[in-house]
């Protein structure tokens, strides 16, 4: 889990630099911004021959641009949202009403964030996924 993480949020990183750091005057920056992030970020170096920035198409042509880092964000609302369910027992009826009331009934009518915190009282938290994900200190 830890190696798939890492991984993503090289992605992601890789993701919001290039469009980011970009330069009309300097051009892009594509195998200098990988080899950055990667010092950065990664554990296992990539090998020489890796072309990783030729099949990524998420950033290129995927519609994503500057919007990868949305798949592990989505992975903290959900863990986090899943644990008011853990908290207070995961059939509670008045934690569902409240997910119903503050999450899926408004759906897209006001800000996500604004949603989140009238459900759990609070901003979102890393540490929910981190336990999901077995990587809680």
């Amino acid at each position: 889990a830890g190696m798939q993480t890492v991984r993503q949020l090289e992605f992601g990183l890789f993701d919001f630099r290039l469009h980011a750091e970009y330069s009309p005057q300097q051009g892009p920056r594509v195998a200098e911004t990988l080899a950055e992030v990667r010092a950065e970020v990664s554990v296992v170096p990539a090998p020489t021959f890796n072309r990783f920035p030729n099949s990524f198409q998420h950033v290129f042509s995927g519609g994503y641009a500057a919007g990868y880092y949305s798949y592990k964000w989505a992975e903290v609302l959900s863990a986090d949202a899943f644990g008011a369910f853990e908290e207070h027992g995961i059939y509670d009826v008045g934690t569902a009403r409240r997910f119903l009331q503050a999450i899926l009934e408004r759906g897209g009518s006001r800000d996500a964030m604004e949603a989140f915190v009238e459900f759990r009282g609070r901003r979102p938290e890393i540490e929910p996924l981190l336990r999901q994900l077995g990587l809680a200190a």
